[in-house]
């Protein structure tokens, strides 16, 4: 059985690889939430709250080094992006999906890509993720629990996709839950993810640093992660 560590009052499982994650949710459904140095950093008390009551998983390199810096050296950075075409590839001939996000144009591509890739996929509904209002909220969350697939994916971005989720979980709870935030995006070819060798050596953030100068007001925060964890504050 896998205990969840507590970072600066974030329960993030240790999880030593994604097989070791997959089985988890396999017998403990729920909503799996990326961990990341900036989720820690400016956590709420709503924001900890949410990931305590759910799964939170190290998707940055932040985080694995806290748990590292815990006592965890077997824990592994899970990049969401990765991980939910893990869970379709484990599942997609014995499960059903439901896909949630993204623009119009977006969701309907990767339903297409999915089609192609995973032969015989069985994705029971999809849709954007532009609720306009609580009516086609009700209306979403009706309809999974009409179809009750065995996956959901959401790509809303952190926490409203999670909050939306905990409300489907409530209809629906034997699903496995996961947000994606702008997964669907990189799925589809509208925005570059780093190459293999900057993700393999953890320099993932510097390449989108590189790519996106603009994103030095977030990443400084990395630095501020690393003394906190060097001074024991976390």
């Amino acid at each position: 059985m896998i205990n969840p560590v507590s970072i600066d009052g974030i329960n993030i499982y240790p999880f030593d690889s994604p097989e070791q994650l997959m089985l988890h949710i396999d017998k403990n459904k729920g909503i799996l939430i990326a961990i990341n140095a900036e989720k820690i950093l400016h956590a709420t008390q709503q924001t900890r709250d949410l990931i305590n009551r759910n799964v939170g998983y190290c998707d940055g390199v932040g985080a694995k080094f806290a748990l590292k810096h815990k006592g965890y050296p077997q824990a592994c950075k899970i990049a969401g992006c990765d991980l939910w075409l893990m869970i379709v590839e484990k599942y997609y001939q014995s499960k059903s999906f439901y896909l949630v996000g993204g623009k119009q144009e977006i969701i309907d591509q990767t339903v297409q890509k999915l089609a192609t890739q995973f032969a015989g996929i069985n994705v029971v509904g999809y849709r954007n993720g532009y609720l306009n209002d609580e009516d086609e909220q009700r209306q979403l969350i009706d309809d999974i629990a009409q179809k009750k697939p065995d996956v959901v994916f959401v790509a809303m971005g952190s926490p409203k996709q999670e909050l939306l989720m905990e409300q489907m979980a409530e209809r629906h709870p034997c699903a496995i839950y996961q947000g994606l935030g702008g997964s669907f995006d990189v799925y589809t070819g509208h925005v570059e993810r780093a190459p293999k060798w900057w993700i393999d050596h953890n320099l993932e953030f510097a390449y989108r640093l590189f790519k996106q100068p603009s994103r030095i007001k977030r990443q400084i925060h990395l630095l501020k992660f690393a003394w906190w964890l060097l001074i024991g504050k976390l």
